[in-house]
């Protein structure tokens, strides 16, 4: 039997490429042992099959975003039950057409941005990308969310009008939104900087309760079909 090397070793003599070159290809996920990609230089083989994709590049791989659908119940930024805990690779979308190859190294340094009351489900985003948690941040304010909101109860008069402009929430005057009826109990919101418990106190103050909140786009991005506990990758070059 063979004595166990390094990866990176092994694809340097697979290539005849300098040992940092070999590295960089196994942590860019081109390197796959007995089938199964494995993204760490120093992993040991022996007699195992060791394949260099036909596509491998130098080039570092990108920060991965992932796109999760929070289930009801799990916190986005803090708190005892968190939903980036969801965020592992066999909860990946099975329809996930992003092309981007799963690699393990995906799922560190993840920062979960856009808030999302807890009792809410619908898109959240965890992100390793600067350029993401900057636009999502510094212009967050600027880009317009989604939500549908199932309500019960009865809307009070020129109720719809008022939730479109002319509430107030913790003393701010609203700037202007767009909402409507998707069908009699479910209304969509199309919404800039919008806080927590904000859509519970519109829908309040035009006499509605709340029974369901779900958020389905953020700017360009939306939920899609995607189901609960599933995430997927933001495809390189998409921005929100």
């Amino acid at each position: 039997m063979s004595e166990p090397i390094r990866l990176a070793k092994r694809v340097a003599e697979l290539c005849g490429c300098s040992r940092a070159d070999a590295e960089r290809l196994v942590e860019a996920g081109w390197v796959s042992v007995d089938g199964e990609v494995i993204d760490r230089p120093q992993h040991k083989v022996s007699t195992e099959v060791v394949t260099i994709d036909a596509d491998a590049s130098l080039e570092p791989p990108e920060p991965a975003t992932l796109l999760l659908h929070k289930p009801p119940g799990c916190d986005t930024i803090s708190g005892a039950s968190p939903a980036s805990a969801l965020a592992l690779p066999g909860s990946r979308w099975a329809e996930d057409a992003s092309g981007i190859r799963l690699l393990k190294r995906h799922f560190g340094g993840l920062t979960p941005l856009v808030p999302l009351d807890r009792e809410a489900s619908g898109l959240m985003v965890l992100t390793q990308d600067g350029r993401v948690w900057r636009r999502l941040t510094e212009d967050g304010d600027e880009i317009e969310h989604e939500y549908i909101v199932e309500t019960r109860g009865e809307i009070a008069p020129w109720g719809l009008r008022r939730l479109n402009h002319g509430l107030s929430h913790e003393g701010r005057v609203l700037p202007p939104c767009k909402v409507s009826w998707q069908n009699e109990i479910r209304l969509r919101f199309a919404i800039k900087g919008c806080q927590g418990g904000q859509l519970r106190d519109m829908c309040r103050q035009v006499g509605l309760d709340v029974v369901a909140i779900r958020r389905i786009r953020i700017g360009r991005i939306a939920l899609g079909k995607m189901p609960e506990g599933s995430w997927r990758y933001l495809p390189v070059g998409e921005r929100f």
